[in-house]
């Protein structure tokens, strides 16, 4: 029981850095591309863990351990990737309220992956967590979703899929090796693409550098390590649930720094989004015991 206090505590740390973190993503991106951005802020934090991992820490032998981490990384760089492009294109308290439908993904992604049937609370919170999300981002009744939110919300399924296939792997497997692995296959994956999915842009200013330094070191290096290794004590879906948090850092901060808030309407429906998320984790409608709990 204090081992998964601590786990989720430090998980409670990692939403409040990655909430946080939001705003300095989103000024640098006015020097740098997304992927490229991706590439330099996951290779310093691959760079920090194998200085910190050397030696007898890294099992370099467990090809299976590696290849977990490298499916996770697939999906962690999934979800990057489509945020670091949405969020050039919506306010960071928008992005982080509809990433914040990770936590409405992931016991519905784990219930398919399990074959367990979804029940009642997780269908409503999904219904109005939708809900919440059509008012936010659609700009009348019928209009077009804009297309930073849409890449968000694909940013969403990508870090609901790297949750589930975390928490599948990390109670028996190497958690070093396990982050060590996702967070280089993110970026190599980062610098095989981004010449061809965008137009590389990169110019040095303190924004682009801090921003590298604060979200590879902290926001990755170290808040992945946590990841990996507090997902061996609490499961996916109490995972989902602290992160819960995240949208309400990331809007408080924004709104601290540079002001920018949400309107009337995107309010009412970033409240829907967490009603949503709640009841999907909170499942006051449970009738029955969840198998992937």
């Amino acid at each position: 029981m204090n081992r998964r206090r601590a786990a989720e505590a430090a998980l409670i740390f990692n939403v409040i850095v990655w909430g946080a973190t939001f705003v300095v993503v989103k000024n640098a991106l006015l020097d740098v591309s997304p992927i490229l951005f991706i590439a330099l802020r996951f290779t310093l934090a691959t760079g920090a863990l194998l200085a910190v991992f050397r030696g007898s820490a890294l099992p370099w032998r467990s090809w299976k351990t590696a290849g977990a981490g490298a499916l996770a990384g697939l999906f962690l760089f999934a979800g990057y990737g489509f945020q670091t492009m949405g969020l050039r294109l919506t306010t960071a308290p928008r992005s982080a309220f509809i990433t914040g439908l990770t936590s409405v993904a992931v016991p519905l992604l784990a219930a398919t992956v399990y074959r367990v049937k979804p029940q009642v609370s997780e269908v409503m919170g999904v219904l109005i967590a939708t809900v919440g999300l059509a008012v936010m981002t659609l700009p009348g009744v019928l209009g077009p979703m804009r297309l930073g939110d849409l890449l968000t919300v694909c940013c969403a399924v990508g870090f609901a899929a790297h949750i589930v296939t975390l928490g599948h792997f990390s109670e028996r497997m190497n958690y070093q090796l396990l982050s060590v692995s996702q967070i280089a296959i993110s970026a190599i994956l980062a610098w095989a693409m981004f010449s061809w999915v965008e137009t590389p842009r990169l110019t040095w200013r303190p924004a682009v550098v801090w921003a590298i330094l604060i979200t590879g070191l902290l926001a990755t290096a170290l808040a992945f390590t946590i990841m990996a290794w507090a997902q061996r004590y609490t499961s996916p879906a109490r995972t989902a649930l602290i992160f819960m948090l995240e949208p309400a850092v990331a809007w408080i901060t924004s709104y601290v720094t540079v002001g920018e808030g949400l309107s009337g309407r995107a309010a009412a429906g970033a409240a829907l989004i967490l009603g949503g998320v709640a009841m999907v984790e909170l499942k006051p409608l449970n009738t029955r015991p969840h198998r992937i709990q």
